[in-house]
């Protein structure tokens, strides 16, 4: 974590569409997820893993992805805005990406999402822009699946959440596990 974590931005979409539109407020509720987004529920909601088990539990209730992402892909070419992964929250100075499975995100006064694991991109990437699914997942020199497109939580404290919010982190006991795809 960096100096002043918080919410840079959050977002939802009652369709299922790639990009999630960038509002004031967001209300999150527990145990379902962003209300009016269509990700929110007990189940899944992901179109595709519906197909698959609609009875599987949600454990994709909020997608968080970090600022400083978008600002890589920015230097990288790719013009992303905040939203436009189709994340939920938008934050700054968390490291995301290396924290463990279960940690507690506390966002805002009220909130609480628990890390359930790592987006898995899709082909769905390439077509918002394309070349930005190698950019946000690709295999390291030993041969690991590295994913870098935000991670996914469950709501375990509702509440509203605004840019601006402090984000505080609350890490699960030892040992850690590491984050896998959700």
């Amino acid at each position: 974590m960096t100096a002043d974590p918080h919410v840079a931005a959050v977002h939802r979409d009652a369709a299922h569409r790639f990009s999630k539109v960038t509002v004031d407020v967001v209300r999150l509720l527990e145990g379902l997820g962003v209300e009016g987004d269509a990700h929110a529920g007990v189940t899944v909601q992901h179109l595709s893993r519906i197909r698959a088990d609609p009875t599987q539990p949600n454990l994709r209730q909020v997608h968080l992805i970090a600022v400083e992402l978008l600002d890589e892909l920015r230097e990288n070419g790719f013009d992303v805005l905040p939203g436009a992964l189709g994340e939920n929250v938008t934050t700054s100075g968390v490291a995301l990406l290396g924290l463990p499975t279960g940690a507690l995100l506390h966002l805002g006064p009220d909130a609480v999402v628990e890390v359930t694991g790592l987006r898995n991109p899709c082909v769905q990437i390439d077509r918002f822009r394309p070349g930005l699914l190698k950019e946000v997942v690709h295999t390291d020199a030993a041969g690991v699946v590295v994913r870098r497109a935000g991670v996914m939580g469950v709501v375990r404290a509702g509440g509203e959440i605004r840019p601006g919010d402090p984000v505080a982190v609350v890490l699960p006991a030892a040992p850690f596990r590491p984050l896998e795809r959700v």
